[in-house]
């Protein structure tokens, strides 16, 4: 076996060019392509002239070659600058396309790939680098595959060479994987000068300004790309911070994991890098006219897609999801880490309301369920709003139109409801209560709850509807208010759509019943919670209009325990398919009974 290697390695040296020419020369080379070779490889790459004329055609072969790196690292040295660069677009796009998120091997090459584009950018001596630039943003951007932490690294590494700045540490984590990106220890004085390098030193007029912009477009892309793709916890961690007291003592929190799990913490390190390297671009140091610019753009996957112009570089968009998520960062960072961080002069009436308007005004459920990181930093930038008590402008909003609570709820629902995180979903659920309770119209808080209670179709809903009622009631009693919510006008307005009269119940079979369960389980659990909380004592009886207690006793309480009987010994006989939700369902069951008969009716 070493005396066929060692003849291969002989033929590999003996006929170098000129003993054959280029062409033939790559055949032989394709041919004899083994790791075992590669150290030989590698002595005869090392020929500036030689690399210069075949580096290009190299690439595609030795990416998929176990061990090829300093290969690949010599011909980004040593090859053509411009072909080598064509060529490296050329095997990331079809490495992209031909892989799915999370392969291992198309990362690994992905992350090789870009260490030679940082290399090779840096050696172009072009008037006009923005041209080169554009098509390498444009499909490392479709290569990425933001589940990696190494991908990322890559990136980041990339953007920092390419904007001239010095590359700090990246995060590692306390795992057998590294952070380490390829050929960052290259030494630029080993590198071939370009060898079709524009005379002039001078690039032109608009190019700095052009390429800053694209490198700001890139990583707002880039970092969007990140948080929708990993699970931040942002939102459940900054109202845990907020809110300490909402906290279940002996409960695992989102905060004690992100402090105590490593790869949690390599996920905090990695977006803080990708916003500082956006900090470092300059996005920090925006106007606010030029924030409320790029916040009213239109949403778009790809806002770099357009061909630059160096005479307009603010014509190249950056991603208005992108910079949502750094903006969102910042404020969380502010409060999580005590980051020191400056904040646009924004409100939730009028500018959140607007941003959500425009992120979800059109096919909510798609836009919430295909972009989970920029709702939820859409939810952590309207929590740290709260917080603040930046309610309105300091200009004060004033007009109805700036200020429509009901509107702004609605929105904030329909990230309680699509949203794929069951954490994300319940700090939009608290946050939608923060917001019905901080209008100061009393008939606009009756509204929206009678608007959810009539016409939601969903049932987790209602149920916060009937807990947000009862909160104004008590929240009225503790304050002495002598408004709608201290008296028996507000039950009088709502009691129908509260306790709904549920008699048709007494003529449906049990599976009917069954369906009918499961889709109005929440309501109905949190309705007897209800009314136990306000016939159970004396301090809101009197809340209940007259006649109200037989009335509801008659068309809600009696035809539900009935029902919940019904169903009870349907499962019991198995009658019910409940594909394992049975013994839930039984509890849930149960537990209805129990609370409806705890009820003073009489």
């Amino acid at each position: 076996m070493a005396s066929s290697i060692d003849e291969t390695i002989k033929r590999l040296q003996e006929s170098r060019p000129p003993a054959t020419d280029a062409f033939t020369y790559l055949t032989i080379v394709e041919k004899s392509l083994s790791p075992e070779i590669l150290p030989a490889l590698q002595d005869i790459l090392e020929d500036a002239q030689l690399t210069s004329d075949i580096g290009w055609d190299l690439v595609e072969m030795l990416i998929s070659v176990p061990g090829s790196s300093p290969c690949l690292e010599i011909i980004a040295r040593l090859g053509n600058p411009r072909e080598v660069i064509l060529k490296v677009l050329e095997v990331l796009d079809s490495n992209s396309e031909s892989s799915e998120a999370g392969d291992a091997k198309a990362s690994a090459k992905f992350i090789t790939l870009v260490g030679m584009l940082t290399i090779l950018h840096r050696r172009l001596q072009v008037k006009a680098p923005s041209r080169f630039l554009h098509s390498t943003l444009q499909t490392v951007y479709r290569a990425y595959d933001p589940h990696g932490a190494e991908t990322t690294a890559a990136v980041i590494d990339l953007v920092r060479s390419l904007s001239g700045r010095q590359r700090p540490p990246l995060p590692t984590r306390q795992s057998s994987t590294k952070l380490d990106t390829p050929f960052q220890e290259s030494d630029p004085s080993k590198s071939a000068p370009d060898p079709e390098a524009e005379t002039t030193d001078q690039t032109s007029p608009g190019e700095p300004e052009l390429v800053n912009r694209m490198l700001q477009s890139f990583i707002t892309s880039i970092l969007e790309a990140y948080v929708n793709s990993n699970n931040m916890e942002w939102a459940s961690r900054l109202l845990e911070y907020c809110t300490p007291e909402k906290i279940v003592p002996g409960r695992p929190t989102m905060l004690q994991a992100f402090n105590q799990v490593a790869e949690l913490q390599a996920m905090d390190a990695l977006v803080g890098q990708l916003v500082s390297v956006a900090n470092d671009l300059g996005l920090s140091k925006m106007t606010p006219a030029e924030v409320k610019q790029i916040l009213d753009a239109p949403v778009s996957s790809n806002p770099f897609s357009g061909e630059p112009d160096s005479q307009h570089p603010e014509a190249t968009k950056l991603s208005p999801g992108g910079f949502l998520c750094f903006t969102a960062y910042r404020m969380f960072a502010s409060e999580i880490f005590d980051a020191d961080y400056d904040h646009p002069d924004i409100s939730i009436f009028p500018d959140h309301h607007l941003l959500m308007k425009r992120f979800l005004e059109v096919d909510p459920q798609a836009k919430i369920v295909g972009n989970p990181g920029t709702v939820e930093a859409l939810i952590v930038v309207a929590l740290w709003l709260k917080d603040k008590n930046r309610l309105s402008g300091s200009s004060g909003a004033s007009t109805e139109k700036e200020v429509n609570f009901m509107s702004y709820h609605h929105l904030l629902t329909l990230v309680s409801v699509f949203h794929p995180s069951l954490r994300v979903r319940n700090v939009a659920t608290v946050l939608a209560g923060l917001i019905l309770h901080a209008d100061p119209e009393e008939d606009d808080r009756l509204s929206i709850m009678e608007d959810l209670l009539e016409n939601c179709m969903f049932s987790s809903l209602q149920a916060c509807a009937v807990t947000w009622l009862r909160e104004e009631m008590i929240a009225a009693r503790k304050t002495g208010s002598k408004g709608r919510f201290s008296s028996p006008d507000c039950l009088d307005a709502l009691q129908y759509t509260l306790f709904q009269d549920l008699v048709h119940l007494n003529e449906t079979d049990s599976v009917a019943l069954w369906e009918y369960w499961v889709q109005n389980a929440p309501f109905h659990l949190q309705v007897a919670n209800f009314a136990l909380f306000l016939f159970g004592g004396k301090d809101y009886r009197e809340l209940a209009p007259a006649g109200m207690a037989a009335a509801i006793e008659h068309r809600y309480v009696r035809p539900l325990l009935s029902a919940a009987k019904t169903l009870e010994s349907a499962v019991e006989k198995k009658e019910i398919d409940g594909e394992g939700t049975e013994s839930e369902v039984l509890m849930q069951l149960g537990i209805l009974t129990d609370t409806l008969e705890r009820v003073p009716l009489q």
